[in-house]
This record gives C-alpha cells, sequence and structure tokens, in this order.
C-alpha cells in the first residue's frame, strides 16, 4: 500500500513539474508580451491576473531548472498525504505567494518559486501542528538538505523576488496550522 501510494505521488510531482515545463515551452515564442501581462505587477489592478498565472511562467531554462527538483521534492512529501492535500496547501502557498508580492512587491514577478518555498514550510512545521514525530523527524532531515534555501526569504540576491519566497513560506505555515490534524480526535475515532 505505502508502494503504491508513494508510486502515485511520485508520478503526480512529476506531471505537476511536467506542466511547468509544457507552459514554459508553449509560451517561449511569446515571452516577450506574456511575461509583462501574465506576471504579477505590483499594486497595478492588470497586475491582479498575474497572482493566478505568475507561478507557469519562467524567464529561461535555468530559471526553470532551479525550481523543478526542489519542486519535485517537496510536492512528492506532501502528495504522500493525498491529492486533496497537496491541492488545498499548493491553493494556499499559490495565493499566500502571489497576494504578498501584489501588496509588497518591487517590481514585475513570475515563477513558481514562492510555492516551493510554501511547501517547503508546511513540511517543516506540520510535524509541530500535528504533534507528529515521523513528520518532525522528516522536516529536520529537509532541513538539513534544503535549510539553506530559507536565506531567499531576505533581500540578498537583486532580481529575485524575495517577497514571493516569503509570503509563500508564510503561505506553508497558515497551510500547516489551518490543515492540521487533531491526533486526540484521530486516536478517538481508531478506538472501539
Amino acid at each position: 500500500m505505502l508502494a503504491r501510494r508513494a508510486k502515485s505521488a511520485l508520478l503526480a510531482a512529476a506531471c505537476f513539474t511536467a506542466l511547468l515545463w509544457l507552459a514554459y515551452f508553449l509560451t517561449l515564442p511569446f515571452q516577450n508580451s506574456l511575461l509583462p501581462e501574465l506576471g504579477i505587477l505590483p499594486r497595478q489592478l492588470e497586475g491582479l491576473d498575474g497572482i493566478l498565472f505568475a507561478p507557469l511562467l519562467h524567464t529561461g531554462t535555468g530559471h526553470l531548472i532551479s525550481n523543478s527538483l526542489p519542486l519535485l521534492a517537496f510536492a512528492f512529501l506532501v502528495l504522500l498525504e493525498g491529492l486533496r492535500r497537496f491541492a488545498a496547501v499548493t491553493a494556499i502557498c499559490w495565493l499566500a505567494s502571489g497576494i504578498g508580492v501584489w501588496i509588497f512587491g518591487g517590481g514585475l514577478t513570475i515563477g513558481i518559486s514562492g510555492v516551493v518555498f510554501g511547501l517547503f514550510a508546511y513540511l517543516i512545521v506540520r510535524g509541530f501542528y500535528n504533534r507528529s514525530l515521523p513528520q518532525i523527524l522528516i522536516a529536520g532531515v529537509l532541513f538539513l538538505v534544503y535549510g539553506s534555501i530559507l536565506w531567499g526569504i531576505l533581500p540578498t540576491a537583486a532580481g529575485v523576488s524575495w517577497q514571493s519566497h516569503l509570503f509563500g513560506a508564510a503561505g506553508g505555515v497558515l497551510a500547516a496550522i489551518v490543515l492540521r490534524t487533531d491526533p486526540d480526535r484521530t486516536q478517538k475515532r481508531v478506538r472501539p
């Protein structure tokens, strides 16, 4: 059962990542016009649609490659909890990142990195809210392997939307709070 769930999660994570690559190649000939049209333009009404579309757009293969591996890993781990959980966590991170950039951003913003930061933050904190030792141990391993990405929530690199990273991570924490499981209620259901 666990092997089947892991296989399904890996397939879904790969499909989600492949969708970004497909969007990239389909929009490649139109990037000069699409990026400003569908990216997030902070505090401008015409930039609101970017909240929905900006994560699907990337400036180049390097940009997309840097997001693809962590997205695949984090999406896989969240998908182990089920497709509905993944959809809810992703939606919260997507919206939190987009709205945060629209309100506080410094310029045109595109890319899925806000969602990547959100999934990472969700995976790091969910075990503490769920009071789950296995989830806390996974968080520790993830922090050791990927913890350095958290520098991305600070304004350290020109041209990188730290606002997207910061608000995406905040969305991940919010998702962990909103979607937490109540261990006491779960134990009561299991008992005869």
